[in-house]
């Protein structure tokens, strides 16, 4: 290009950027979308339930919760405004239509139950920062690995150290976690690197190579969604239903992190097993073995496994420090018998309060790294999911509202047509009204928030103990199998590319009525055992003692 036309090009250009006008089409589209449509429908069903609902024998707070609920759940299940900013509307919704007080309502947001998911994430993430999950996965895959090569057993390998995991983990940073070193051993066999012996292998090894990475995907997707089941850290459901629990029924005994995993390992154990069954009727066929023999071997894991290096003086520490953790929430009330270290602090201490010490530890404890440096630092947790933590304190606020107000003898009242259901029709019902909510609508985590006070509701009415309710509402909202976008584990797994929506049905359908069938047998088995499902609860509200007397 010559000077001449360089000044040319300069002339023409604007010394000032150009601000073009938007069409009136355009405008009036990005004004009436959706998502704004939405946004102004949660108000407008506020104002309506507000002005025109009116209840017998009803105080106004009961209408004003009703329509509260409405502004907020539309939003949730819309996503008109994002999750966490929707999770924060009551603090301002709730004082202002005389429902609580805003130290009632922002209590809600810092109890017990948060200040454990505050000190697990924290492990959480010193876990990941030191990649210990890897060696963990690597360890245990050469341990099921098999000589040779045996898919089924490999497969229960990967598949049972993602349940673990998620035990103590969220699910959702489980399978976040486990997916790259799942993916990593997929790599090589789709890639074919194997020995060069083995590496031009006949066509029909090759269909059963991909029907294998289905199962791995597909393994370690659900597992992490089963595993966080079992205890109460794995998934914010669980402690949703624990702190519901709490503020329904004060007077009862908390869930315990070692009760709940009385019942819930069991359970989160039999849907594993039927999981395992299901990935290898489907996708370990005849011939496998051979098929995968030629680019997986023990030795491919001991040189993966040998490039970690020994384990260093700070993974150390983090597992000496979460191996206590998970101690003391197993111990801290153990049976009636036998009381557990909590009795010494008269039950004041609870599972946040040692969640919470024990992360402390992190940041005193020195990584022999660098000098000064410790475990942790602030700056490794600007990855904390304040979403969830917010969501869970919406929850929380909701149920305290939904009682406070008055709403919960509404909805008690328009629920006496129930008294007489059969609760083994009910209990299926449930969990898979919540299982199908949690596929199609919204999160298992807002499924269950909406969910367990009408269960509550429902319960009472049918003069049965709330727990043989709330329990299938909650492990309902987990069953959630069928498509990519039900759960962030799920769409962690088919970003992979590995697997389609019809691989997820076709594993995910006979898993979901497995779980239902598990968990409508053991509720009213093991609930009595485990939770006392047999004998009456006690709680402030005269109604309930009045039910229960």
């Amino acid at each position: 290009m010559n000077r001449d036309e360089t000044n040319n090009n300069d002339q023409k250009t604007p010394l000032l950027p150009v601000h073009r006008s938007q069409s009136m089409n355009s405008i009036i589209r990005s004004t009436f979308s959706l998502k704004n449509l939405f946004t102004l429908l949660g108000p407008l069903l506020c104002a309506i339930i507000c002005l025109f609902v009116k209840m017998d024998n009803a105080p106004t707070t009961s209408t004003n919760m009703l329509g509260v609920l409405a502004w907020i759940f539309t939003w949730w299940l819309a996503e008109a405004v994002p999750m966490p900013i929707t999770s924060m509307s009551p603090l301002f919704l709730f004082p202002l239509f005389g429902i609580s007080s805003a130290d009632d309502v922002a209590h809600s947001y810092m109890d017990d139950v948060i200040a454990l998911v505050l000190g697990s994430f924290i492990l959480a993430l010193a876990v990941e920062h030191y990649n210990i999950h890897r060696r963990l996965a690597l360890n245990i895959t050469l341990l099921f690995c098999g000589d040779p090569l045996n898919p089924p057993l490999l497969l229960l390998g990967i598949c049972a150290t993602t349940f673990f995991v998620s035990m103590w983990l969220h699910n959702v940073a489980t399978t976040v976690m486990m997916m790259p070193v799942a993916t990593g051993i997929l790599s090589r066999l789709s890639s074919g690197g194997g020995s060069s012996g083995h590496r031009n292998q006949p066509n029909n090894s090759d269909e059963l190579v991909t029907k294998f990475c289905k199962a791995v995907v597909l393994g370690v997707v659900y597992s992490a969604s089963i595993g966080g089941m079992s205890t109460l850290t794995g998934t914010g459901v669980n402690l949703i239903l624990v702190g519901m629990w709490r503020s329904y029924f004060p007077q009862e005994a908390p869930l315990s992190f070692n009760t709940w995993s009385f019942f819930a390992f069991p359970l989160a154990l039999v849907i594993f097993l039927a999981l395992w069954g299901t990935l290898c009727l489907l996708y370990c066929r005849k011939g496998s073995s051979r098929s995968l023999s030629a680019y997986l071997d023990k030795a491919h894991l001991k040189r993966e496994l040998e490039l970690l290096g020994p384990m260093a003086f700070a993974e150390k520490m983090i597992l000496t420090v979460f191996s206590i953790l998970i101690v003391l929430w197993m111990t801290r009330s153990i049976t009636e018998d036998i009381p557990g270290w909590g009795s010494l602090f008269g039950g004041r201490a609870g599972d946040g309060t040692v969640s919470v010490m024990m992360a402390t530890l992190l940041f005193i404890i020195p990584n022999k790294k660098q000098p000064g440096e410790k475990l942790m630092d602030w700056n490794k947790c600007k990855k904390l999911p304040w979403n969830i933590i917010l969501l869970l304190g919406a929850g929380f606020a909701i149920a305290d509202g939904v009682k406070s107000s008055g709403l919960a003898d509404v909805l008690s009242r328009a629920l006496d047509f129930l008294e007489n259901a059969p609760y083994l029709a009910i209990a299926p019902a449930v969990c898979l009204i919540s299982a199908t909510l949690t596929e199609v609508i919204t999160s298992n985590n807002a499924t269950t928030t909406i969910m367990i006070p009408l269960l509550v509701e429902i319960a009472k009415n049918m003069r049965i103990h709330p727990l043989l309710l709330m329990i299938p509402g909650a492990i309902g909202a987990q069953l959630a199998f069928l498509l990519p976008t039900a759960t962030p584990s799920n769409v962690v797994g088919f970003t992979t590319g590995h697997v389609d929506v019809r691989d997820m049905i076709q594993a995910g359908f006979p898993l979901k009525v497995a779980g239902i069938v598990a968990l409508s047998l053991l509720m009213p088995t093991l609930g009595p055992i485990v939770f006392g499902t047999d004998k009456p609860v006690n709680n402030v509200s005269r109604n309930y003692l009045h039910w229960c007397g």
